[in-house]
């Protein structure tokens, strides 16, 4: 009789001990499952990918054309599908992570994940053999955008600043890696990640200064020409010093002359960065911006324009970012916030280049 009372008693318990949970589980909304679910999934599938990437390449198989791709567009679910989760219930958002996503966006426990999603990109984006590397490729960077813009007539302060600047572009577009191919495109390759075009646009309007860089610095000068002769008859984007140099002509050049402004309107040299990487981005709404006379109220809503910033993780993660049909250059600035760790170490590399 007693055993039969107590095993009453620990059913009991349990139904009491239960019904907490299950209380909590009836008071989610069907949105809130949906996104729960909606969030496993694409973890889920994040996990499946990495560990095929990582399979592939440990039996030496071949990868699948763009590589890189299929990592991206789920790394991308994984962070839009947490950002929708966070949204319908502020509750999940965790802790602060290493890299500097706003915890709404990210739950820091999946880390090990995204550590993992760059060491695949770093084997898979490899330089090709014969990639002419740079013993300086930081210094190189600050060394070419510096002249550059003496060269344009700007001030010793304001040419430091394009140095910094072009250092910050660097690691944007490959983390501080030289020479490096693309795992998501077939066309846009080498330091400054640049396509054939590019890179010819760019040499050609540095022959056109190259004459007064020679004047101004003749040990410059000399180095380009010993790395011109030894990319001769290869891909320039693949010899880091041409390929920084002409992407730099290419297209950031003729807006260091606009520097002295910017830095008056942006003084968070961050935020400098951040502006000259849009004119990657998206140029000609930048050029714009800057010709307005209102650089951070200036706005974009071309459809075209906002699917590029979303291409480049810009209102790229979430139904409430993505849903966005116009943005002021305010909000895009803000919203960058994937490429401030990159920024930040491209700042801590400029300062062991340009000691104060």
């Amino acid at each position: 009789m007693r055993a039969r009372h107590a095993i009453a008693a620990i059913a009991g318990l349990g139904l009491i001990l239960a019904s907490p949970a299950l209380s909590q589980a009836q008071a989610l909304t069907a949105k809130q499952s949906d996104v729960i679910a909606a969030y496993d999934r694409a973890l889920g599938d994040f996990k499946s990918i990495l560990a095929e990437r990582r399979g592939q390449i440990e039996a030496k198989q071949p990868l699948p054309n763009l590589p890189g791709q299929a990592l991206y567009l789920a790394r991308v679910a994984v962070i839009s599908t947490y950002k929708d989760l966070t949204d319908a219930m502020p509750s999940r958002i965790g802790k602060p992570n290493k890299f500097e996503i706003p915890p709404a966006y990210f739950d820091a426990e999946i880390e090990p994940l995204v550590d993992e999603y760059a060491r695949l990109f770093e084997i898979m984006e490899a330089p090709p053999a014969g990639a002419q590397a740079s013993a300086t490729p930081f210094k190189d960077v600050v060394d070419l955008a510096a002249a550059i813009a003496r060269a344009k007539g700007l001030a010793p302060i304001h040419a430091d600043a394009a140095g910094r600047i072009s250092l910050g572009l660097f690691f944007a577009e490959t983390n501080g890696k030289q020479n490096v191919r693309n795992g998501r495109s077939n066309t846009y390759m080498g330091s400054l990640q640049t396509d054939p075009s590019e890179d010819r646009n760019g040499r050609r309007k540095w022959e056109a200064i190259k004459a007064t860089i020679a004047a101004a610095d003749p040990e410059l000068n000399a180095r380009d020409d010993k790395e011109e002769a030894r990319a001769r008859g290869t891909d320039h984007r693949f010899n880091h010093w041409t390929n920084v140099r002409d992407g730099l002509m290419n297209a950031h050049a003729e807006l260091f002359a606009e520097i002295p402004a910017i830095v008056k309107t942006l003084p968070d040299p961050i935020d400098q960065m951040k502006l000259f990487e849009l004119i990657q981005i998206i140029p000609t709404p930048t050029r714009s911006a800057l010709k307005s006379g209102d650089l951070l109220g200036y706005r974009v809503s071309n459809p075209t324009i906002m699917k590029h910033l979303r291409n480049n993780s810009v209102f790229a993660f979430g139904q409430a970012d993505r849903a966005r049909s116009s943005a002021s250059f305010r909000d895009i600035l803000g919203a960058m916030w994937l490429f401030k760790r990159k920024f930040e170490k491209a700042m801590a590399k400029y300062a062991e280049i340009k000691p104060r």
